[in-house]
């Protein structure tokens, strides 16, 4: 296996993990009052659209050159961080 591919299945199986938070969440967020499931129906909604953004660019990696995919990587390892930040802060703020 390359080093290329093996960066993609690590990066896939960490997208399935945070999709399972995510839905985590939402069934968490279905249980408690109507007031805290706006604030977590908010929340939920700017994770999905940030792992959303993760999968494109997880795509664009994907489909790149060879030669290209070194370059892309970097950026794709801030909107990582970024996406890891965020259900982790989140899921802190649902286990209250």
């Amino acid at each position: 296996m390359s080093k290329r591919q093996a960066y993609q299945d690590k990066l896939e199986a960490q997208m399935d993990e945070w999709q399972a938070r995510i839905h985590e969440m939402e069934a968490k967020a279905s249980q408690v009052s109507a007031d805290m499931r706006i604030e977590y129906e908010e929340q939920i909604k700017g994770l999905k659209q940030r792992h959303a953004a993760a999968r494109e660019r997880l795509d664009e990696f994907q489909d790149a050159s060879e030669d290209a995919w070194e370059s892309l990587r970097q950026g794709l390892e801030d909107s990582w961080a970024k996406l890891g930040q965020a259900i982790k802060e989140a899921s802190s703020r649902f286990k209250d």
